[in-house]
């Protein structure tokens, strides 16, 4: 039987904008609109809320500055066109360079009046797990005052992670640029860069969607074919089968 070769039609596609490939190559992020238009971001940060109100045990975890809620494939319709979204696979492409899925799609939740997380990578350049790419879709607007997130521009390239370079993890870099978006943009990142969120000295949280995809041949952070509701499966084409390597 012919499998159909979804990595190379996808690596062929022209939704990706050039400057946009370009800026994640050199910077190691970029910054582009999302799947969702502003007109449908009120009913997605809804759903979002909706979502994470309703999560019970193990999917929720509460750390020292976020509040996480994982596997939002199998939490609503809302949430379908993410990570099957063109720019954001074409983006995959460049980045990992082979074959890959999706590893984890989670909601974080930025609690106010917290500090900044340290900077770190998600995957540093000589481990086994690289390469690896992520993305954050923003609930809420990014802004200086309410934790967007922080990059060391080309960082991605360097082989030292910065807990072996620095001494202060949550100190402002002096290279540091602040990855602001209005609510619907998309943050999408090379796993290797320099990064972490700054502090939220705004009164309400920012709300986000955060996901990786990793080689394919990778262990996931979700083993999403284990946790697969008979209704998520149903509603699924070919792309969204072959991103989740169902």
């Amino acid at each position: 039987m012919l499998v159909f070769d979804w990595f190379s039609t996808l690596a062929a596609g022209s939704d990706f904008p050039r400057d946009a490939a370009s800026e994640l190559q050199e910077r190691g992020f970029v910054v582009i609109p999302g799947p969702a238009p502003s007109a449908r971001m009120e009913l997605l940060a809804d759903a979002y809320n909706v979502a994470v109100s309703s999560a019970t045990g193990d999917d929720t975890k509460i750390g020292s500055t976020t509040t996480r809620v994982s596997d939002f494939v199998n939490r609503g319709t809302a949430f379908d066109d993410l990570y099957v979204f063109p720019p954001l696979l074409e983006a995959c492409c460049r980045v990992i360079g082979r074959p890959f899925k999706l590893s984890s799609l989670h909601a974080r939740t930025l609690r106010p009046h917290t500090p900044a997380q340290e900077l770190h990578v998600d995957v540093p350049r000589d481990s086994a797990d690289w390469p690896l790419l992520g993305f954050i879709l923003m609930i809420d607007e990014f802004r200086p005052d309410n934790g967007a997130t922080r990059f060391v521009p080309g960082s991605h390239r360097w082989l030292r992670p910065p807990e072996n370079t620095i001494s202060d993890l949550r100190a402002e870099h002096d290279d540091q640029v602040l990855a602001c978006g209005s609510a619907g943009s998309l943050l999408i990142f090379n796993g290797s860069a320099w990064h972490g969120h700054t502090k939220n000295t705004s009164s309400g949280p920012r709300r986000s969607l955060q996901g990786a995809f990793i080689p394919r041949e990778g262990r996931a952070g979700t083993d999403f074919a284990a946790r697969m509701q008979p209704e998520t499966r149903a509603r699924f084409g070919p792309l969204a089968r072959y991103v989740l390597a169902l």
